[in-house]
């Protein structure tokens, strides 16, 4: 009796709890071989950018912070602020740049221990989930003093921030700074060498540096890949012409790379942090700007690196006190394009350890 040989179709999601939101992927398989991965989305779809035309400028800086990314709010706001006061010739004081910059980089290392805790969590690696909550609850408490929020914060403002730092609260995330990169070297005495993670995601899910090229990838994802392309050293933005820090590489491209790229991105995080604490002028913390802002008309292109990758905002004026349109470039979706390249060939044992890697946002995708 001759075997059957045809090909199975899977459908993964968009309930999986693996797929971190609603992501349908439709695996083809060869056995257990992956023939093909192709994700399916929309099933987030909000019409955040049509709604931003509806509102002031101001007030879409509460819709960015929840209708984007949702582990990285402040990245949202800062992309849309820049172009916001780029088109509008808003000059941000010196103080609330280097605000800014401290706290998007707090933003960076929260995001990464979500994406770190989830992922460790889903290949088997329970408690490298508990260990990195317990860090982000400390950085949710620090946002929350400083802003009133932990996960939606409207802190940044066109002209600068909301309100300054409160007494004390600068020592306070120095404290984390020292022992923080403790907490990272705990993460790798579990992982790193660990034989059983490393035969899970060593070698898995390569994306070659051309085809992570031609497919727009960028962030940890493209990194891992061999390209050293950072927007905050190519198009620097707030302070970050003005700090020291380097850019994590990899050249394996594989699950491994991606995971070593995003431990080292937190401790140069924390690098930044310390500098900015440091070099904080004392100031306003915000430009003198109307409540009704009104952009001259004109189109402008912002970009900045958020903790997924290159997130940039288009925005069109007419010389209202809205946006005629805004489109976003958003990192999420233009790593999930990469998925079918990185899973195309491996088990299907593999296919939560590598998407995992590729950290999307659902909302971020949809939009």
């Amino acid at each position: 009796m001759a075997l059957r040989t045809e090909e199975l179709m899977l459908n993964m999601g968009p309930q999986h709890p693996s797929t971190h939101g609603v992501l349908r992927l439709l695996v083809t398989l060869d056995g257990e071989n992956i023939v093909n991965a192709r994700p399916y989305i929309g099933y987030l779809h909000s019409s955040v950018e049509k709604m931003m035309e509806h509102r002031t400028y101001l007030q879409n800086v509460a819709l960015v912070d929840r209708g984007l990314d949702y582990l990285t709010a402040l990245a949202n706001e800062e992309a849309y602020l820049l172009a916001v006061e780029r088109l509008g010739g808003i000059e941000v004081p010196p103080r609330a740049r280097w605000i800014r910059t401290l706290m998007l980089e707090l933003q960076r290392i929260s995001s990464h221990l979500v994406w770190l805790g989830t992922w460790g969590n889903d290949i088997g690696a329970t408690t490298v989930f508990l260990y990195c909550f317990r860090e982000r609850e400390r950085l949710l408490d620090l946002f929350e003093q400083a802003t009133g929020g932990r996960l939606h914060y409207v802190y940044f403002r066109p002209g600068g921030v909301y309100k300054d730092l409160p007494a004390g609260w600068t020592d306070r995330v120095l404290e984390f700074c020292d022992e923080f990169p403790g907490h990272l070297q705990e993460y790798g005495e579990l992982l790193t060498g660990n034989p059983i993670f490393l035969a899970r995601v060593q070698g898995v899910g390569v994306l070659p540096k051309d085809a992570a090229i031609n497919m727009g990838a960028c962030g940890p994802v493209a990194r891992a890949s061999g390209i050293s392309f950072d927007v905050r050293k190519a198009f620097p933005y707030e302070a970050y012409g003005e700090v020291e820090f380097d850019v994590p590489t990899q050249e394996a491209g594989d699950c491994f790379a991606r995971y070593l790229v995003r431990m080292e991105e937190m401790r140069q995080s924390v690098r930044i942090v310390r500098q900015a604490i440091a070099r904080m002028p004392d100031g306003e913390i915000r430009a003198k700007v109307p409540v009704a802002v009104k952009l001259p008309r004109g189109e402008i292109y912002a970009r900045t690196e958020s903790p997924r990758g290159d997130l940039g905002v288009y925005l069109v004026s007419e010389g209202a006190d809205r946006p005629y349109r805004l489109k976003v470039r958003a990192p999420s979706f233009a790593n999930l394009y990469a998925l079918s390249e990185m899973m195309r060939g491996w088990k299907v044992a593999d296919i939560i350890a590598i998407l995992g890697t590729a950290d999307i946002v659902l909302s971020d995708v949809d939009r």
